[in-house]
């Protein structure tokens, strides 16, 4: 249950031009937060042009007309804002935080690029070399995350729409044209696919005319239909091995097709993860870490690595990553976790555990409300992937409501090993140490 009094206050306006908008007042601090959601993501591109996701949330900074590249960050920061974007498989977001009488320096920044972006030769030579760099130094040259971006997707998925990596090919961004740039942008980057919220010290009636006056009179977008993310049922459990150079000790990789959004299972399933990974007393904590002293390190998620329960979207899965000693193979901790897994599986959860589920769940909650940033991210969540931004407000109590017994039939369902897909990550072997040459015998040096 809430905390009484605890309600994320807002109201809806829809524009004619099909772009949804919720406002939060929240007058706490003076602060604001605009954060623009549109519907594209990863899971949206076609073939051959895999990575336009994430190549567009770099192009989005590229600057306009009358916001020279640079001047985004520039008017941002010089009035003590902050500012980011991030690409995600169902959508890709933008947000401001500044001083809430900076309101319409967010909102005209905001509404000025998804007018009319900057799509140039040179704008998307820059940013096809930034995102490529990007790859090189968070991706190829960190431990673990090629084989999480490239390899675990297309093990736990088969639909190509769910399957290729988030961050795409070079070869994809290669080929990539300015028309090709320019149609996307026209297509999806429109205001009848983007949610906008502005949460903090507001005046609703002052905010809603900003927003009228920036954005009412951008025209919409015929929309495309949207990708079949349709997976096929699977009954056999699937492994792969990566041999990572980066890596310093070995991790294995878990992951199960999970239960559709809103449904009791993806409830129950979102508590049985709180009892194996949440805090330090859960069972992972406790058992495998504490105990066995198998498990260095963990995470998992409804969604993981790319989403969480928060912006899950069907089809997903239910993943863990956990890096582990070399003192055990990576089946070893395959077979402990299943161990753990059966244990809910046979005996349930008992009273004293469910509570400290709850408790933790709850508070968790109330912490990613506190800022205005997180509470305008979860309004526009949630009427994107839902169509009813008040979720926020009542959502909380179908997840307390899970009970044991159904958190006992969602792990006997779900996590089973017909349909677990398993990635090894281990060190690659070091190549033998170069050797200095060894004269020939007889040969001298410096001739005569």
């Amino acid at each position: 249950m809430q905390p009484a009094g605890f309600r994320v206050p807002f109201e809806e306006i829809d524009l004619e031009n099909g772009m949804r908008v919720i406002l939060s007042p929240d007058h706490t601090v003076p602060v604001v937060a605009v954060y623009v959601l549109y519907g594209v993501g990863a899971r949206s591109e076609e073939r051959g042009r895999s990575g336009f996701a994430h190549l567009f949330e770099h192009m989005m900074f590229q600057g306009t007309r009358y916001a020279p590249k640079g001047t985004h960050f520039k008017l941002v920061e010089s009035n003590g804002g902050s500012l980011n974007g991030s690409t995600h498989p169902d959508y890709t977001d933008y947000y401001e935080t500044l001083p809430s009488n900076k309101l319409p320096v967010g909102l005209w920044l905001e509404a000025d690029r998804m007018r009319g972006l900057a799509i140039t030769e040179e704008n998307l030579a820059n940013q096809k070399a930034a995102v490529k760099e990007e790859r090189r130094l968070s991706f190829d040259n960190q431990p673990y995350n090629s084989a999480i971006v490239d390899t675990w997707p297309e093990l736990v998925f088969r639909n190509w729409s769910n399957a290729h990596s988030i961050i795409g090919s070079f070869e994809d961004l290669d080929a990539a044209s300015v028309a090709d740039v320019a149609r996307f942008f026209r297509t999806y980057y429109a205001p009848n696919n983007a949610v906008i919220s502005v949460a903090g010290d507001i005046q609703v009636p002052e905010a809603r005319k900003l927003i009228e006056h920036y954005f009412g009179d951008i025209p919409p977008q015929i929309q495309p239909a949207h990708p079949n993310l349709d997976e096929p049922e699977r009954n056999e459990p699937r492994f792969a091995r990566h041999e990572d150079p980066h890596a310093q000790v070995p991790a294995v990789v878990l992951g199960w097709p999970g239960p559709p959004r809103k449904s009791e299972d993806y409830y129950a399933l979102t508590m049985l993860d709180i009892i194996l990974t949440g805090g330090d007393s859960s069972r992972f904590k406790l058992n495998l870490v504490k105990g066995r002293k198998s498990v260095i390190q963990f995470e998992a998620n409804l969604g993981w690595p790319f989403a969480n329960y928060l912006d899950y979207k069907d089809p997903h899965a239910y993943c863990a990553l956990l890096l582990h000693t070399p003192a055990f193979t990576g089946r070893q901790v395959m077979e402990q976790v299943q161990e753990e897994i059966s244990k809910i599986q046979n005996d349930g959860v008992d009273p004293g555990e469910m509570e400290r589920a709850r408790t933790f769940f709850r508070s968790s909650r109330i912490i990613q409300l506190q800022t205005a940033l997180s509470r305008a991210r979860r309004l526009a969540q949630y009427e994107f992937l839902d169509g009813d931004p008040d979720m926020v407000n009542i959502e909380e109590e179908r997840f307390l409501a899970a009970t044991p017994e159904a958190i006992r039939a969602a792990a006997r369902k779900y996590l089973v090993p017909a349909k677990l897909a398993v990635l090894e990550i281990v060190p690659a072997p070091k190549p033998p140490a170069a050797r200095e040459p060894t004269p020939s015998a007889g040969s001298s040096e410096g001739g005569e």
